[in-house]
């Protein structure tokens, strides 16, 4: 079992889970991250982090939304990783409960 990162992390990026991931797990692309899920351990300590709720344990993403199990695999092979809290971008609260956003996801 992992934890994901989903579809409101889109262009909010926020990265207070960041901080407290105790294996480093996170991987950081132009507006989005992700959770490798072959590093992630399961804590839970991200989960509540979340100030958008964007991350889901893998058995509990929402309907619509499967797609980002698969992304957070694929680009978290190719992205650097992340184990520093960052600003969020400018225009981050505009962004936050958008829905659908996954065809703004920059890689």
């Amino acid at each position: 079992m992992t934890f994901i990162v989903a579809d409101n992390c889109v262009k909010c990026k926020h990265t207070d889970c960041v901080e407290v991931c105790p294996v480093d797990c996170f991987y950081e692309g132009p507006n989005f991250l992700v959770i490798h899920p072959d590093e992630c351990i399961d804590c839970a300590l991200c989960e509540p982090e979340c100030p958008v709720d964007a991350i889901f344990s893998e058995d509990e993403v929402p309907e619509g939304q499967e797609v980002y199990v698969e992304l957070n695999a694929e680009l978290a092979e190719v992205w650097p990783n992340i184990t520093e809290k960052k600003d969020p971008p400018a225009d981050h609260a505009e962004w936050d409960g958008v829905e659908n956003k996954l065809q703004y996801l920059e890689r």
